[in-house]
């Protein structure tokens, strides 16, 4: 069931996941660029009990049932996103210890959160497909899912999960075909200052990104990266092939908490003891 929480003024969706008791590791999801708490699925509750933390989605401003924004949305809304927004939200839900999630953008914002905040709370970050800068193969993707938003039923499917899919859509899809934003979406500088572990999860078979995503990460990055590729999977492995793609997080958020003690003076609970001895 989901809530709501307010930042600046606007009215965020938010949910919480998992049993774990407060004092544990939170996992903060950053949904895909047109995506929302009901996108995640039931994802962040696997997650929350593979890990044994306390899982936190939110729907950013103009998705879910968050309130709109403006449009057209500025270029650097990722970038404004990770400065101005999230550093509040986490104060906000009393984030003490964790690691972040994200999916597509929701990886854009989290990779340029850690690469300019440098917030000792956050121990890792998740990057599920992720997007570093500007490639020819993934605007061609977005070109054409904005022709079919006009034509097809997509909207009708949006709005499942949107209260506003115009909003959601046009906010995301424009900015994104904007000419000015190969410009403004660059991220290496970002990567260079990142000193956390990084986990990168692609799919084979992502139309929106290639593997030089990828490799810009273990070209500039200092911190350690790790990547996985998912068989048989498009831009959502997490969906698509959930059981491999929660094994990967789960697995390398496990070490970072639990082998590596990054939970501090949390213990883990039962099923997870065997890191400790890892």
């Amino acid at each position: 069931m989901t809530d709501f929480i307010e930042i600046d003024g606007v009215k965020l969706e938010c949910a919480w996941f998992g049993d774990a008791p407060t004092n544990a590791p939170t996992l903060v999801m950053l949904h895909e660029g047109l995506g929302s708490v009901s996108i995640w699925r039931d994802y962040p509750q696997a997650l929350a009990q593979a890990t044994g933390t306390r899982v936190f989605a939110f729907s950013r401003a103009g998705y879910g049932k968050s309130d709109p924004v403006k449009l057209p949305r500025p270029l650097d809304f990722m970038q404004r996103e990770a400065r101005d927004v999230l550093p509040k939200l986490l104060d906000k839900i009393k984030f003490r210890r964790g690691l972040l999630v994200g999916h597509s953008d929701g990886g854009t914002i989290a990779a340029a959160y850690a690469g300019t905040m440098q917030d000792h709370r956050v121990r890792g970050v998740v990057l599920i497909e992720p997007h570093f800068f500007v490639e020819e193969f993934n605007l061609k993707s977005i070109r054409k899912i904005t022709t079919e938003y006009k034509v097809s039923d997509l909207r009708e499917k949006l709005a499942r999960h949107h209260d506003n899919p115009d909003n959601a859509f046009w906010g995301w899809s424009g900015a994104w075909l904007d000419p000015g934003f190969e410009r403004v979406l660059n991220l290496r500088e970002e990567l260079i200052h990142i000193r956390v572990p990084i986990l990168i999860v692609k799919g084979e078979n992502d139309p929106y990104a290639t593997m030089e995503q990828v490799w810009l990460a273990e070209r500039e990055c200092y911190c350690p990266v790790e990547y996985i590729v998912i068989g048989d999977a498009a831009h959502a492995p997490h969906r698509e092939k959930p059981a491999e793609t929660l094994g990967a997080t789960a697995g390398f958020i496990n070490r970072i908490l639990w082998s590596h003690r990054e939970a501090g003076s949390v213990e883990p609970p039962p099923h997870l003891r065997q890191y400790l001895s890892a």
